[in-house]
Parts: structure tokens; sequence; C-alpha cells
């Protein structure tokens, strides 16, 4: 049972840790354009084929 000593707030530390690096990339615009990547992939790139 000491060990819950320990293991409770490295738990809660990587809970805010993770938490922070959620609210970062939503702030940095990373779930901005979800369709964009998907539609990308299907469009033809006329620019590499010579």
């Amino acid at each position: 049972m000491d060990i819950l000593i320990y293991l409770i707030p490295i738990a809660l530390l990587l809970g805010l840790l993770a938490l922070a690096a959620f609210i970062w990339s939503l702030k940095s615009g990373q779930y901005d354009d979800l369709d964009g990547a998907a539609q990308r992939i299907l469009m033809d790139d006329e620019s590499h084929i010579k």
C-alpha cells in the first residue's frame, strides 16, 4: 500500500501532461482541417508526372 503514495501523484502528473498536450494541439490548429488530408490523397497531382 505504500506504493500508492508514489503511483497516485505520478498518474495525476501524467494525466495533466496528456491534457496539456491535447490543449496545445487544439490551440495550434492540429484539428482544423480533418477532411483535407483525406481528400488530398484522392486528388491527382500531375506535377510529379513527367
